[in-house]
C-alpha cells in the first residue's frame, strides 16, 4: 500500500483506536463496540477498510466468534518541514541493514564557526547520508523486536502481544491479577495464565503484595 493511502487510511481516529486495542490482542467486534463505544455496524466497516488494506487479517474460533488482529508490521513516516513534506511506508528488515557506520556519535558543537558553501553542503549530503542509515536501523530493530516477540510467545506457548503487556504491567514492580486486568484490558483468567508460566520459567514471582519479575 502506498503511504499516502496508508496515511488516509489511518486519519479516521476510531480506525486508529482500533488498531491500539488490536495492538494489545485479537478482539471480535462486539468487545470493540464496548470497549469504544461505537455501535458494532461502524466498528465492521473499519474492520473491513482495514483488512482490505492488509493491516488487519481475522480467524473464527470454536464458538463462530470471528476475532480480528493486526496481520503485520508497517512503519510509516510523515515529515513536515519548512523545506519538506512527504510520507513513506517500509516494512521491517530481517537482514541486518547495510549502513556505513557500525556505531554512531554526534557531537553537538553550539559554537561552531560560520562556514563557506562548500562545507554546509558536505555537512547537509552526510546528515542526509544519517538520516536514511537511521531509517533503516530503525526497520532493523523493528524486525528484530518482532522476531523476539514471536519467539518468546512460541517459548511461552501463549500471545507474545499478551506476554509484553504482562511484562510491561511487571516492570512498574507489585501489581495484583486485577491491576494488569485493568491496564491492558485482558480477561484475568489469561492473564493468570502468563504469569503462572512465566513464573515456571523463572520470569516472575508472585509475594503478598502481587506479582512482579524476579
Amino acid at each position: 500500500m502506498r503511504s499516502a493511502e496508508l496515511l488516509d487510511l489511518l486519519g479516521n481516529t476510531n480506525r486508529r483506536r482500533i488498531l491500539r486495542l488490536l495492538a494489545q490482542r485479537p478482539y471480535y467486534v462486539t468487545e470493540i463496540s464496548d470497549a469504544l463505544g461505537v455501535g458494532p455496524k461502524a466498528v465492521i466497516d473499519h474492520l473491513e477498510k482495514l483488512e482490505a488494506a492488509g493491516l488487519v487479517e481475522s480467524r473464527t474460533d470454536d464458538r463462530r466468534r470471528k476475532y480480528f488482529s493486526i496481520a503485520r508490521h508497517v512503519r510509516l513516516e510523515v515529515t513536515v518541514s519548512p523545506y519538506e513534506f512527504g510520507a513513506k511506508s517500509a516494512y521491517p528488515r530481517r537482514s541486518r541493514p547495510d549502513t556505513a557506520r557500525e556505531h554512531l556519535s554526534i557531537s553537538l558543537d553550539a559554537t561552531e564557526k560560520r562556514r563557506d558553501v562548500r562545507e554546509l553542503i558536505q555537512t547537509l549530503r552526510e546528515l542526509e547520508d544519517l538520516d536514511r542509515e537511521l531509517s533503516l536501523a530503525k526497520r532493523w530493530v523493528e524486525g528484530r523486536l518482532t522476531e523476539l516477540r514471536e519467539e518468546l510467545g512460541e517459548t511461552l506457548e501463549t500471545d507474545p502481544r499478551l506476554v509484553g503487556s504482562v511484562l510491561a504491567a511487571l516492570a512498574d514492580g507489585p501489581i495484583t491479577v486485577a491491576a494488569i486486568s485493568e491496564e491492558i484490558g485482558a480477561d484475568t483468567p489469561q492473564i493468570a495464565a502468563v504469569l503462572e508460566r512465566l513464573e515456571c520459567e523463572g520470569i516472575a514471582c508472585q509475594d503478598e503484595d502481587g506479582w512482579q519479575l524476579s
